[in-house]
């Protein structure tokens, strides 16, 4: 049985029914009725189901991480073989030096020279995309680079968004279709957005900014209506808003921002 057939929104507030069947375990965010036997949500959130255990993921908890997600982090601090990184995460991410990607791909042991060359490949501030290798005993999170994907990330947009919110998806390096536009959804509810790699030398026109642009406050404004943001649900506004004849700047605006996202809610919903 999915969560769609226990509820018509995944979205539940405190105190709200989230099913009446019997049968169900109940998890953290959910209590069990002691009159009705009904199971109900403790908090505001998305409803969670693996197998029988039903569970509401806060919408403003920190990122707590799974070992495969792509996150997107700040370098906050360059260490002894390691870099510190921001994440949204109770604690700053990890990521070691001989957990990188070399330029050019060169596969071999660190050196003592790249020690003391780290700031040649991350430093303070800069914006990079990585994935979670896992956990230390403290509850940090190990990251690692080590793929060609991942690494410095360079003349994009940065947005922050609530990290529940950020679907889990096959891909979360996407290329838009009809806009020539790739993002990056972090799991941590960091996204990237960037012209796309496709080679066409447009990134500097002022249509693909405008594409850029249009993209951001789409993604903006799934945020400000607590819609799941994925690629089909940014494609819908982002079509809407062209077709309602609505500039980017005003996509977000309080004249607009319900019509532009009413497609992508009707989407959820029959799901």
């Amino acid at each position: 049985m999915s969560i769609r057939s226990l509820h018509a929104n995944p979205f539940v507030s405190p105190g709200e029914v989230i099913t009446t069947e019997s049968g169900f375990l109940w998890g953290h965010g959910t209590k069990l009725g002691e009159e009705d036997k009904q199971l109900r949500a403790t908090v505001a959130g998305f409803v969670e189901q693996v197998n029988k255990l039903l569970t509401v993921r806060p919408l403003t908890q920190r990122y707590a991480g799974d070992i495969g997600d792509v996150v997107i982090g700040r370098v906050t601090q360059v260490g002894d073989k390691r870099w510190k990184v921001d994440i949204n995460s109770r604690q700053d991410g990890i990521l070691m030096l001989s957990s990188i990607h070399l330029p050019g791909g060169v596969q071999r042991r660190r050196t003592q020279e790249d020690s003391l060359q780290m700031r040649e490949f991350f430093e303070e501030g800069d914006l990079i995309s990585a994935e979670v290798q896992n956990f230390y005993h403290d509850g940090a999170v190990a990251l690692h680079t080590r793929s060609s994907k991942y690494g410095k990330l360079n003349r994009g947009q940065f947005v922050v968004v609530r990290q529940a919110l950020v679907k889990r998806c096959k891909q979360h390096f996407v290329t838009l279709p009809d806009c020539n536009v790739d993002i990056i959804l972090g799991n941590n509810g960091y996204i990237w957005i960037t012209e796309s790699s496709d080679g066409s030398g447009a990134g500097e026109s002022a249509e693909r900014r405008q594409q850029m642009a249009r993209v951001r406050q789409s993604i903006v404004a799934l945020d400000r209506m607590f819609v799941a943001i994925f690629p089909d649900s940014v494609m819908d506004v982002y079509h809407d808003s062209i077709d309602l004849g609505v500039s980017p700047a005003d996509i977000t605006h309080r004249d607009y921002i319900h019509r532009v996202t009413q497609k992508a809610v009707l989407r959820l919903q029959q799901v």
